[in-house]
């Protein structure tokens, strides 16, 4: 590219030519030194020295370095593309790294510490931008006040990609820390246990397979379980396995690994007790709360539908308690009232609909209306056990908001170690995302506003630096999002003062 003339007659040092560089339509010009000449086949060649300074506007601007990107570490040439991010997420980031500190403190227990601050960040980041995909984890970071909090994480597309694959690699240490959470757990806790379908359409590990429910949704999946606390009202610990694996087959490998020995295990039919009838023989302190299928042979042995009378909690629900020699097993035997009235509609409906109604099949049928029958190991009143069981609803939610609020409803890694790291990273954000879950609960955000709103709400408060000297400051906002972030603790509250007379003077 020509060197214009105008650029040529600027003032420079004797002995150095000007270099054209940059694009076509924003051409910049270097300065460099020429050191002298040699002799090539009896050609005289200039030997070319280091850039010694820059022209920009029509002005020539020394440097010490001797290179342009030299120059351009210098601040010589200002490069927007390099500059510090001045304006970055403050709140949302600040309540996250407060509420998950602990979690943190069980990770440096396990890993050492720049391993434990990526895994951290990622969760966190996770749940600040849901749907966050892992290439736009570095730009999510740096955007952010982790990287104020934790620096120098790193977390490119490449970075991440072999350090969740390294995670799953070392798999052991994620046992260790789940076993960590779960030494906590005492033997009057409701561990509620549950899992869920997770698409995976990966060809190239060994946990996508096609599940009981591949027919209707038309991909592969991987079988995600989790023990949830009631008392703590937050997950314990997790695991992954293939899609094609029944609930029951993985039950007892779940709670030995995750070396689960005390607390009361309340799960669905999914979960009987005799697929893991070892282990609870082997850990007194381990027991169990889960429900029966509506025509097993206990019912009718132990005579479960002559009912002893109501629920003192629930007249709408008729109960029955007895206790099974044979087996060492308490029967808890409820039926529903309302919950039978509409099942036997809707059978009479159906049934009549296809013309195929029968009456002593019907009559058979009538018993099991509305009909919930659970055994346990543990002698309880009948009220205790079924609101043990009733509030399952909790494991529920947690699926939910593992699915939809942090937007964990399909893998994006492919090598089983990445998919074992990457969910471990999930269970943290859903860990995080109940325990936001909790702490609005106890401001009582949630009598006027749903948790995406408040969220949202957060990642509004940004701080902006608009001097090194003044350092970090919170931006403009609104006053009601100002009272909001006081009630959270995550701003000072104004102290009030007293309007009244001034004192009189001595």
């Amino acid at each position: 590219m020509a060197i214009p003339a105008d650029i040529l007659r600027v003032e420079r040092p004797k002995n150095t030519f000007v270099v054209s560089y940059g694009s076509k339509d924003c051409p910049k010009y270097a300065v460099r030194k020429r050191l002298g000449c040699k002799y090539d086949k009896g050609r005289r060649l200039p030997i070319n020295g280091p850039t010694i300074g820059h022209i920009i506007n029509f002005k020539y601007i020394p440097i010490e370095g001797a290179t342009v990107y030299e120059a351009e570490q210098k601040g010589v040439i200002d490069r927007i593309s390099k500059s510090s991010v001045d304006l970055k997420d403050w709140a949302n980031v600040e309540l996250c790294n407060i509420l998950l500190q602990p979690i943190l403190q069980d990770l440096y227990k396990v890993y050492n510490q720049k391993d434990a601050e990526i895994i951290f960040c990622i969760a966190i980041l996770r749940v600040c931008f849901p749907g966050v995909k892992d290439y736009e984890l570095k730009e999510a970071y740096e955007t952010s006040f982790l990287s104020e909090f934790y620096t120098d994480v790193p977390l490119s597309k490449n970075s991440v990609s072999m350090f969740l694959k390294n995670l799953g690699k070392s798999c052991s240490k994620i046992i260790d820390f789940m076993q960590i959470r779960t030494a906590n757990v005492k033997e009057s806790h409701h561990l509620l246990v549950d899992g869920t379908l997770k698409s995976n359409e990966s060809r190239i590990n060994t946990l996508s397979d096609y599940s009981r429910k591949a027919l209707k949704k038309g991909t592969r999946d991987i079988s995600v379980l989790y023990a949830f606390d009631l008392e703590e009202k937050e997950p314990i610990c997790s695991k992954c396995y293939p899609g094609n694996m029944l609930d029951l087959t993985a039950y007892e490998n779940f709670i030995t690994e995750n070396n689960i020995t005390q607390g009361i295990i309340v799960g669905d039919k999914g979960f009987p007790e005799s697929s893991a009838k070892t282990t609870f023989m082997n850990n007194p302190k381990l027991h169990f709360i889960n429900p029966i299928k509506r025509d097993a042979k206990v019912i009718k042995e132990l005579n479960l539908n002559n009912f002893d009378g109501v629920l003192k909690n629930n007249e709408k629900i008729l109960s029955t308690k007895r206790y099974n020699e044979s087996t060492a097993k308490w029967y808890y035997h409820y039926k529903d009232l309302g919950l039978a009235a509409q099942e036997e509609n809707d059978y009479v409906h159906r049934q009549t609909k296809q013309a195929s109604f029968d009456v002593n099949t019907y009559n058979e049928k009538k018993v099991e209306f509305g009909t919930l029958t659970l055994e346990s190991d543990l002698d309880l009143p009948s009220e205790i056990a079924f609101d043990s069981y009733n509030c399952r609803w909790e494991i529920e939610l947690v699926m939910r908001f593992y699915k939809h609020a942090c937007e964990f409803d399909e893998t994006r890694v492919h090598n089983d170690y990445s998919v074992i790291g990457s969910e471990f990273c999930d269970f943290l954000s859903t860990l995080l995302t109940y325990k936001l879950i909790n702490f609005f609960d106890e401001h009582k955000l949630f009598e006027t506003m749903t948790y995406k709103s408040i969220m949202k709400k957060l990642q509004r408060a940004k701080k902006i630096k608009l001097s090194k000297a003044n350092g970090w400051t919170l931006i403009k906002i609104a006053p009601a999002l100002v009272t909001m972030l006081q009630s959270l603790g995550l701003l000072p509250k104004e102290e009030i003062k007293k309007r009244g007379r001034p004192k009189k003077a001595l």
